[in-house]
């Protein structure tokens, strides 16, 4: 990979709620990278499905309402910056959380960086590094 290509990363569906409901100030420098296209964010129809499920909590709910915003404008916002891919093949490692397999298995396919804060695929850092996938490179 030269320079200039952007660095294939895959998010959580937390990490996209920082993002983009949360306005966590942790979340400036991947807002920057995807913006500037230094990081190419790829994801899958059930990581959208996902996030539009997660929409639906209430506390999520309030919170879009207080900011005077849908979850409309968050999916918009999915669909303008992620990049569609075709589901990813089991990985070699099983997370004990199923709904984050789906997370894995896409960083494992693409060998990419994945951003997360589920304590179920932190405690994977080591598989994951094996598999050529970096945890959380750019978070503290």
């Amino acid at each position: 990979m030269t320079s200039s290509e952007p660095l294939i990363t895959v998010l959580d569906t937390n990490i996209v709620l920082d993002l983009w409901i949360f306005d966590d100030p942790r979340t400036q420098g991947l807002r920057h990278s995807l913006a500037q296209g230094h990081w190419r964010w790829i994801a899958t129809a059930a990581m959208r499905e996902e996030l539009r499920r997660v929409l639906g909590y209430d506390h999520l709910v309030k919170r879009l309402q207080a900011q005077q915003r849908t979850a409309a404008d968050v999916l918009q916002a999915f669909d303008q910056q992620a990049v569609m891919t075709p589901e990813a093949p089991k990985a070699p490692c099983t997370c004990k959380d199923p709904d984050d397999q789906k997370f894995i298995d896409l960083s494992v396919a693409h060998r990419a960086q994945l951003l997360s804060k589920d304590k179920q695929v932190l405690c994977m850092r080591r598989r994951l590094d094996r598999l050529g996938v970096n945890l959380n490179p750019h978070l503290p």
